[in-house]
């Protein structure tokens, strides 16, 4: 299997479609599929099933499309690293951050790439805590931050920082008082979470705390806006950091408790794929967005323990 196959592969696959794919890659159509038929042949397996609408990828077509799009964007950075050793940093990074973090060091990663390194080509992509870690597995992302994550040998993972979870609402849900909200108290409280699995893993990594909660939560979501959107007309109370909600904590909007009994913390985790070697431009976004995080932590406005 030879790098021209698996670009072949990677277009069929994403077009599902021949025509579509040979006009990507300025090839015959002819020469594309006899890059398929030579590929299905060395590997022993269908990969597509031909229908009238286009390719449908098989089992092993899916399963083979995840290590194509790995390889091919290895090759892509390696390529581009050894080519700019000598010049500036440049080229293409995609980066993926949960949405706390996107709060916090968003802005300042977008004008800092735009002011410092005029050369490089960012993608952020922002989702749950859960999604940033599938995105860095399947290639969507080249460096991605997540809050307690499963372990996984695949990834290179590198804790940063631990954050106090807070109770936050309405007062009217969650009280009055700056008290501190005994964790028992917690649970009898109208609480809106995410969706149980990574999601809610990401928020508090302790199974029998979440299980306690989520046997009595009237509302689970997999949307941050949703979320959001039920603190501020008081359908409930979320469990949250401080850099979470920092602008409605400042306005008033919200309000927010310390939860005792026990204490919930997270750690937010910086990782790459291990296979993947590192480049300058890797290197580069890695330590700005290290500098952005740490002097945020340090000024105080991201209320956080650096590890």
């Amino acid at each position: 299997m030879n790098l021209r196959q698996m670009a072949c592969y990677q277009a069929i696959f994403e077009l599902k479609n021949l025509s579509h794919a040979a006009s990507r890659l300025n090839l015959a159509q002819s020469a594309i599929s006899h890059h398929l038929t030579n590929l299905e042949e060395e590997l022993g397996v269908q990969l597509f099933t031909r229908k009238p609408r286009g390719m449908e990828p098989t089992a092993a077509g899916i399963k083979l499309y995840d290590h194509v799009k790995s390889i091919l964007r290895a090759v892509q950075l390696a390529e581009q690293d050894v080519r700019n050793e000598s010049e500036e940093v440049s080229g293409e990074i995609a980066v993926g951050l949960p949405h706390s973090v996107m709060q916090a060091i968003g802005l300042s990663l977008m004008q800092a790439v735009l002011q410092d390194f005029p050369k490089v080509r960012l993608s952020v992509v922002e989702s749950l805590s859960g999604g940033t870690f599938s995105n860095l597995l399947s290639s969507e992302v080249d460096l991605a931050l997540f809050y307690n994550p499963q372990s996984d040998e695949r990834i290179t993972m590198r804790a940063l920082l631990e954050e106090e979870v807070l109770c936050v609402g309405k007062k009217e849900i969650i009280g009055e008082t700056v008290d501190p909200l005994r964790f028992d108290e917690l649970a009898n409280l109208p609480v809106l979470l995410l969706r149980e699995g990574l999601s809610s893993r990401a928020v508090v990594d302790r199974p029998g705390l979440l299980n306690r909660l989520e046997a009595r939560i009237p509302l689970q979501l997999n949307s941050i806006n949703g979320i959001m959107t039920g603190l501020k007309v008081g359908l409930g109370c979320t469990l949250a950091p401080q850099v979470f909600v920092a602008d409605d904590l400042e306005a008033g909007v919200l309000a927010a408790r310390k939860i005792i009994s026990p204490t919930l913390t997270r750690r937010l985790y910086f990782g790459h794929l291990k296979e993947r070697p590192s480049t300058r431009l890797m290197e580069a976004m890695t330590d700005l967005i290290l500098q952005l995080i740490f002097a945020k932590v340090e000024d105080g406005r991201w209320h956080a323990r650096l590890i």
